[in-house]
């Protein structure tokens, strides 16, 4: 029977790359390190202009909505064509957001034989009070037998911007707070569903907000890591109210999603339910229109 770590040892669609063009193997073999690669690779999108002071085009700003990380690759080729353990200047890396930084770093794990996976969630480390739309990198920690989460997007710049109170190679499991667990704090434990989202958008938070990553973190641990802004299935918008049976299907996803191990298979099974699983086509919500999906 193949196990969790056999699994996310795999690569999905989103996560493969052409071994050639990547080099993986040529890059360093520490955690630190590669994060350090990401990082000289990639920019994100909403912070380059206040914390890097890099103003980029609309065409370069419009890099954000790569999903296949081979197509990622191919843009950081054309953008400067050193080898990938090159750093570049902030003003010559791709843009991107956390889901981006999450992804690769993932790949370059897999390329090691490091179980890993990307997901979905919030973060209680950017604005205080506020558990902000986030993804991070999870890998299995073998000498600590249990899974690590990393945030390949905190480089020295965002480490002085937010003042992070732990090292972004361990993030504490109460500083991200995956998409199920938000989900069960909101439904079972009172928590306060609006501060959960993006707190520097008008609407963008709450429970519908929740339930569209606990749909995005499904995903994500089958494999098939998305947009942040991909919309598909049973994904409510702001007015939209769930039925009873969605919301009966979203209880046990986000319990499946929070739980360990034992619950891989039944992952797995879930995800198969039409609501969940990703199709051949979703709704890019920031572009306002329908996209196809590389199978």
């Amino acid at each position: 029977m193949e196990t969790p770590q056999d699994y996310y040892r795999g690569f999905g669609t989103m996560a493969a790359a052409d071994a050639r063009g990547a080099r993986f193997d040529a890059l360093p073999e520490a955690l630190a390190d590669l994060c350090a690669v990401v990082q000289g690779v990639l920019i994100h999108r909403d912070l380059a202009a206040f914390a890097y002071d890099v103003r980029m085009s609309e065409e370069r700003i419009d890099d954000a909505h790569l999903r296949p990380l081979r197509a990622m690759l191919a843009r950081i080729r054309a953008i400067d064509d050193r080898p990938l353990g090159v750093a570049r200047e902030p003003h010559n890396r791709m843009a991107a957001v956390c889901r981006h930084f999450s992804l690769m770093l993932a790949a370059m794990l897999k390329a090691r034989g490091v179980p890993a996976r990307a997901r979905c969630g919030f973060a209680a480390y950017f604005t205080p009070g506020r558990f902000e739309d986030h993804w991070v990198c999870e890998y299995w920690n073998a000498a600590q037998r249990r899974w690590v989460l990393v945030d390949a997007q905190i480089d020295a710049v965002q480490r002085n911007l937010f003042h992070p109170d732990f090292d972004p190679l361990d993030v504490p499991r109460d500083r991200f707070i995956g998409a199920g667990d938000a989900w069960l704090r909101c439904r079972n434990a009172g928590a306060n569903a609006e501060l959960f989202g993006l707190s520097f958008v008008p609407n963008l938070r709450g429970m519908w907000f929740i339930a569209g990553n606990v749909v995005r973190d499904v995903a994500a641990l089958n494999r098939r890591e998305l947009l942040p802004w991909d919309v598909w299935g049973m994904m409510p918008g702001e007015r939209d109210r769930l039925s009873g049976d969605d919301e009966a299907l979203l209880d046990r996803a986000a319990a499946l999603t929070a739980s360990d191990d034992r619950a891989f298979a039944q992952v797995r099974a879930i995800y198969q339910d039409e609501r969940l699983c990703v199709p051949a086509t979703v709704f890019n919500a920031l572009r306002n229109r329908a996209e196809t999906i590389e199978a």
